[in-house]
């Protein structure tokens, strides 16, 4: 069984829920030797985290920024978190909510995913940098 990890940053994405799984194929070729294995990525981030979901229709991705927009508001008066301002303590539960990994089957060199499952980056931020991902594979 072999095993592998590499860091890589994604390029800044605005605030919203971003499809990301051609951005980290490409920048881990090493999946492609893998006949069977297990690809554990991990967002080294605590306003903006993982998650699976739907592919292929775009309006999917703004449908869950506006439920979680709505679901943990800006500027709750019960927030004592707000001197990195007003996204940031929302920021902080919403990554709590969704989670900071995913683990995804590897078959044959790629993703093993859903017909119309992606991975998704959800950035909860109104400006953020690069987000930095710690992708391990194991696998044969």
């Amino acid at each position: 069984m072999n095993w592998f990890q590499k860091e890589i940053t994604l390029a800044p994405k605005s605030r919203g829920f971003h499809l990301i799984t051609r951005d980290i194929w490409q920048q881990i070729p090493e999946i492609s030797l893998i006949k069977v294995g297990l690809a554990h990525i991990f967002i080294q981030h605590t306003s903006a985290s993982l998650a699976l979901n739907e592919n292929a229709d775009p309006t999917v991705r703004q449908d869950m920024e506006s439920h979680f927009n709505k679901m943990v508001p800006e500027n709750a008066p019960y927030f004592v978190h707000t001197y990195e301002g007003p996204d940031d303590m929302p920021a902080h539960i919403k990554a709590a909510l969704l989670g900071s990994s995913v683990t995804v089957p590897v078959t044959n060199g790629r993703f093993n995913l859903g017909t119309w499952q992606g991975i998704y980056l959800c950035e909860h931020r109104n400006r953020a940098r690069g987000r930095r991902l710690v992708v391990t594979v194991q696998g044969e």
